[in-house]
């Protein structure tokens, strides 16, 4: 029987995922089909219902903007997740006739196995821009890192509470700050994960442009379609070392396949996801 799994999402189309999951599969000699799904907050309920009672089903990917509402989905959620109530992976347990939904995070294990391969070192001084539920995990990536304190920029502070509740979580002092205070204070920090959507740090971007420079610090945008982002050319321009968010992708969805598939991902599943996303093969 052919395995399903998908990533859910609104919007969904630019999802690289598919690329990713379904290279790993091929090189692994697994039957695992793979797709993306549109699918909104408010249609999640239905969706997870109509998968109940079908076996072929082996994991789902969650993404924006899903990873808090399917904490309500599943039968069991752990790990990071646990810690963090945000999830952005489904594992689908199968144990005769039951089936089990089980949560995880896979986003902090990409976020550190990304920012590591660029050479950030431990205990950085840390910022993250942004304070919904992908700054969850950075927050708890950065304390995974060694940090002991973080500072989140946001343009609306009440919208911070994943971010706060994270570093409650996991024990990391974290400031909240308004995102017009971010230009300065980034430019000086050792790591940057910017958290927003695509092209919502533009106008910071312009901001970090008239800066003189921003120092030999490391700056992670997740958001990756389009390519580079603005921020990314400008702090690519003044110096700085970038980490796409494909990166991060390819580390989370890495460790969703383990779980999907119960199967190691070497070396040589990592280079053909690299292939399949255009990214350069890993040096083991």
């Amino acid at each position: 029987m052919t395995l399903r799994a998908a990533v859910l999402g609104h919007p969904i189309s630019h999802s690289k995922s598919p690329a990713l999951h379904l290279a790993a599969y091929a090189k692994l000699g697994l039957d695992i089909d793979y797709s993306a799904i549109d699918v909104t907050v408010d249609g999640l309920p239905a969706f997870m219902e109509s998968l109940r009672g079908d076996e072929s089903w082996c994991g789902l990917s969650v993404t924006m903007p899903l990873k808090t509402a399917m904490i309500r989905e599943v039968d069991e959620v752990r790990g990071a997740g646990a810690q963090l109530g945000v999830i952005n992976t489904v594992v689908f347990e199968h144990d005769g006739g039951t089936v089990r939904r089980a949560g995880y995070n896979t986003d902090v294990a990409g976020i550190v196995e990304s920012v590591r391969h660029a050479g950030v070192a431990s205990a950085p001084h840390a910022a993250i821009l942004g304070g919904g539920g992908t700054s969850a995990a950075a927050v708890a990536a950065v304390h995974e890192l060694g940090a002991g304190h973080v500072d989140v920029f946001v343009r609306d502070a009440s919208r911070a509470s994943d971010a706060e509740a994270a570093a409650a979580a996991v024990g990391i002092s974290l400031t909240v700050r308004p995102l017009t205070e971010a230009a300065t204070a980034v430019a000086a920090a050792e790591l940057v994960i910017s958290t927003f959507p695509p092209r919502a740090a533009d106008g910071l971007a312009e901001e970090l442009a008239s800066l003189p420079g921003t120092g030999a610090g490391v700056l992670l945008d997740v958001a990756y379609d389009p390519w580079p982002s603005r921020i990314a050319e400008v702090w690519s321009g003044h110096g700085g070392a970038v980490v796409p968010g494909l990166e991060m992708l390819m580390y989370q969805a890495a460790e969703q396949i383990r779980l999907f598939s119960g199967r190691d991902v070497d070396a040589a599943v990592i280079d053909v996801m690299c292939d399949s996303v255009g990214l350069p093969r890993r040096v083991f």
